[in-house]
């Protein structure tokens, strides 16, 4: 019987912790189309959208500003070095493209976004964005689908750098 009770005891253990681990990994990975329609001022909603984006390598968030107080409204990230480095080489201004769209595509009342990478900075303005892709970036409702969308105009490095011209 004490056998029995000590098996039963660690296949608890070793079930429980699997569990645990499953969970983790399914909460790791949010639909960032959670936050469609947020707008600039909800800082919560801003901070998790922003954790959920690329970094470039070697750079990690360090923090993000509101501009809340006039119109425009915007969102500044700052970027500041970081250890660990994922040896993927990350162009700044594709990096740039793709996650304004992204915000901008959720966040409701932002017309623009800045990044301060440690390198490099952008201004990324949605009137001029949409100019690019041609379409109102509000229309996407998934993000796998924004995504593809986002992919097929950065595999043009002409277009791209034609946009920050």
């Amino acid at each position: 019987m004490k056998k029995n009770s000590r098996l039963f005891f660690y296949l608890l253990v070793i079930l429980l912790f699997l569990n645990g681990c499953n969970s983790h990994e399914a909460t790791q990975n949010e639909d960032l189309f959670q936050y469609k329609n947020t707008y600039v001022g909800d800082n919560g909603a801003v901070g998790n959208i922003t954790r959920e984006l690329p970094s470039p390598d070697g750079e990690q968030l360090n923090s993000l500003e509101l501009k809340t107080t006039e119109q425009p409204y915007g969102i500044i990230l700052n970027y500041i070095p970081a250890e660990k480095r994922e040896g993927i080489e990350r162009n700044y201004k594709e990096l740039a493209l793709f996650n304004a769209t992204l915000i901008l595509s959720l966040v409701h009342n932002a017309d623009w976004v800045a990044f301060h990478f440690v390198e490099q900075e952008f201004v990324v303005k949605r009137e001029e964005l949409q100019n690019f892709y041609g379409i109102d970036i509000n229309q996407f409702t998934n993000e796998e689908e924004l995504t593809m969308f986002i992919q097929e105009f950065l595999e043009d490095d002409h277009k791209v750098n034609e946009f920050y011209q």
